[in-house]
């Protein structure tokens, strides 16, 4: 399972004019999955993005986690974050798992992310064409990845 996670000032997702979700700073999470994936990716994801510390503190410095700054969790599937690129010009996607074992995985995600930091987790439109807006607020961009746990 990978994530990209992006520190925001504000992040909303649109799907056919219509804003699916908003919030305000907090996380935009962009989450990819693979046929392998399961409980133990989702369970150690969700214990690094709650508690990574990539917000500032009253000095300025990085050392506050999302859960501290009362933040808020907006949460984007996207299949491409599994892209290969070794080959030529078009990317491949065959590491990307299928709608049937994705969008399960997917929600047991956004599920665990809501029961561990108590909060209700935005969430656009699974295989929809979305439209992301957000105002990176730094701009801070963190990559993860559950294989490698890095």
């Amino acid at each position: 399972m990978r994530a990209l996670l992006q520190r925001v000032k504000q992040a909303s997702v649109t799907v056919e004019e219509e804003v699916k979700s908003s919030i305000g700073k907090g996380l935009l999470i962009f989450i990819g999955i693979e046929n392998e994936d399961g409980q133990e990716d989702i369970e150690w994801l969700t214990r690094k993005i709650l508690n990574m510390r990539i917000f500032d503190d009253e000095n300025g410095d990085m050392n506050k986690s999302v859960m501290d700054v009362d933040g808020e969790m907006l949460v984007i599937s996207q299949f491409t974050l599994h892209a290969r690129v070794k080959k030529g010009n078009r990317p491949s996607y065959i590491d990307a798992a299928k709608p049937d074992v994705s969008v399960p995985l997917y929600e047991q995600f956004v599920n665990q992310l809501e029961k561990e930091s108590g909060k209700k987790i935005g969430i656009g439109e699974f295989g929809a064409m979305m439209d992301v807006g957000l105002i990176n607020d730094g701009p801070v961009t963190i990559w993860m990845d559950s294989k490698r746990k890095e």
